[in-house]
């Protein structure tokens, strides 16, 4: 990332926030935290709001991708101002729930958090990347997708997806049954860890190891420079982060769930034709399992109701 690119700053910092210094992720959090401290201070004020020097502000700035302080300054004077453009279309003065907060509220301030995870996501998504995992999933032999905890669930939406349009795709989320299937990965195939965190030990471990059989390596994470995002051939970065009321599996499913659709929709480009007949095929498969409406139904067991 460059430093004028504009909005780009409040995500770029949550993903570089692991890899800082004790000192620069204080001044990281207290700008994602409250942006109009920066935007009001001088370099030396905002040191000392943050308990450091000035020499470690501008050391922050640089390893966040700046120049300097007066290029960071302006980016989040930018990204400020967007994202309070954002919450006035919502009509909320603030994205954060609280206790206190009426049923309106929190539908609301939720509906924003989630459009602007995948807001985010999409336009920070590295889209070299994504038709790199694309034509590596289109030739690919087998292909293995794994999540664990909430991440699981993007992982079981990526397999029921690819499996419907004929791809070799395979899941579990027993780590030692899928490492026992990716031990036996060759260099055609493709092995998908998603991890918010990017921290997750089985999912590190299971692109380790299909790296070292020569296979395809795809991470799904929100922070790419992690011990996931390391051992991965291509990174599909998300943005997402929680709060008190929302935790971090809470959102970044949504972000996940817009990556896999990505991905889903570039593979329906190429092949739609032979896509769409096994989509039918699929559909028709499970047609006999869905009800009619209500009324037909009580009608067809006999049942009053």
């Amino acid at each position: 990332m460059t430093g004028t690119e504009e909005g780009d700053v409040f995500v770029r910092l949550r993903r570089v926030i692991p890899a800082l210094s004790k000192a620069e992720r204080r001044i990281a959090e207290t700008t994602i935290a409250d942006p109009r401290i920066v935007v009001d201070s001088t370099i030396t004020r905002l040191a000392d709001v943050c308990s450091t020097s000035p020499a470690t502000v501008a050391r922050f700035c640089r390893s966040a991708g700046f120049g300097g302080y007066t290029e960071f300054r302006l980016a989040v004077a930018s990204a400020a101002s967007r994202a309070a453009a954002v919450r006035d279309r919502f009509r909320i003065d603030d994205a954060e729930i609280g206790p206190d907060d009426s049923a309106a509220d929190v539908v609301t301030k939720v509906a924003f958090q989630e459009s602007k995870a995948i807001e985010e996501t999409a336009r920070h998504l590295d889209l070299r990347a994504l038709d790199a995992v694309v034509g590596a999933l289109r030739g690919a032999s087998r292909i293995q997708v794994y999540g664990a905890g909430a991440s699981a669930l993007a992982a079981e939406d990526m397999q029921q997806k690819l499996m419907r349009i004929g791809l070799p795709v395979w899941s579990s989320v027993d780590p030692h049954v899928a490492l026992v299937g990716v031990a036996q990965s060759a260099p055609d195939d493709v092995v998908i860890a998603i991890s918010h965190s990017g921290r997750t030990r089985e999912a590190s471990e299971l692109l380790a190891v299909a790296r070292e059989r020569g296979a395809t390596t795809v991470a799904i994470t929100s922070v790419p420079d992690s011990p996931v995002g390391e051992q991965a051939d291509h990174v599909l970065a998300t943005s997402a982060h929680g709060s008190r009321f929302r935790p971090g599996a809470m959102s970044s499913r949504s972000a996940q769930l817009a990556v896999v659709d990505f991905v889903m929709v570039r593979l329906l480009q190429g092949t739609y034709d032979a896509a769409s007949d096994r989509l039918q095929l699929t559909r028709d498969a499970v047609a006999a399992h869905r009800l009619s409406n209500g009324r037909h139904a009580a009608r067809s067991n006999g049942s009053p109701t």
